[in-house]
């Protein structure tokens, strides 16, 4: 993919005030123009797919659909678009996911002023950004994964929409409607959700979804 003149920019973010602020970082740049602002991530496919988008920056956390979440939609969908996620949190599980995600780059919100226009750069030139701090982790994690073997998510990328749900505090009825799928097969999957991560209840299952960035903390 050859880098545009102007890149067009989608921002996901569930804050009025932080996506406003990122326009204007970005709209002050000869070389982006922000198209379009979604406040979650299912808002976020749906504006992508219908065109006009070259780079999406999506926040971690984002009610109905994560950022990650929207990120592994998307780069299946349109293998061509370049995204790049954003977060509040310096954390090692968010960034392997947002990778094995598809996306190009990790950029803190706390240093957003500073990086986000560098790294909006490099993801269109087809470069991996992330924050300082990122390099050592994925070391890390690459020698820990050398030394026992690959890990393999436990849950389905449907057991993940249910636990998403669950954790959000939504009832199995809730959970039946939104996903159009029968309240029986709901609670069939929570019920493998507790027996593959040796849980008990929807407390721990929300603990989980926390650390899997599937829900704000």
């Amino acid at each position: 993919m050859t880098t545009p003149l102007k890149t067009k920019v989608l921002l996901a973010d569930d804050h009025p005030i932080v996506r406003h602020g990122l326009r204007d970082l970005l709209d002050a740049e000869a070389d982006f123009e922000v198209v379009a602002e979604v406040a979650d991530g299912a808002a976020a496919v749906q504006r992508c797919v219908q065109g006009g988008v070259d780079l999406a920056v999506l926040d971690v956390t984002m009610p109905r659909m994560t950022g990650l979440q929207a990120a592994a939609e998307l780069s299946k969908r349109m293998p061509d678009l370049r995204i790049l996620m954003l977060s509040m949190h310096e954390n090692e599980q968010f960034l392997f996911e947002a990778l094995r995600a598809g996306a190009s780059g990790y950029v803190l919100k706390t240093a957003a002023d500073r990086d986000l226009v560098q790294a909006c750069r490099a993801t269109m030139r087809g470069e991996t950004f992330l924050y300082a701090g990122a390099v050592t982790a994925l070391v890390r994690d690459h020698l820990e994964r050398a030394r026992s073997g690959e890990s393999v998510d436990p849950l389905t990328p449907r057991e993940l929409e249910v636990l998403k749900l669950v954790a959000e505090g939504h009832t199995s009825d809730e959970i039946a409607d939104i996903l159009v799928i029968s309240r029986k097969t709901v609670d069939r999957h929570r019920a493998n959700m507790l027996e593959k991560l040796g849980m008990r209840d929807r407390v721990e299952l929300a603990r989980y979804a926390i650390r899997r960035g599937l829900i704000a903390p």
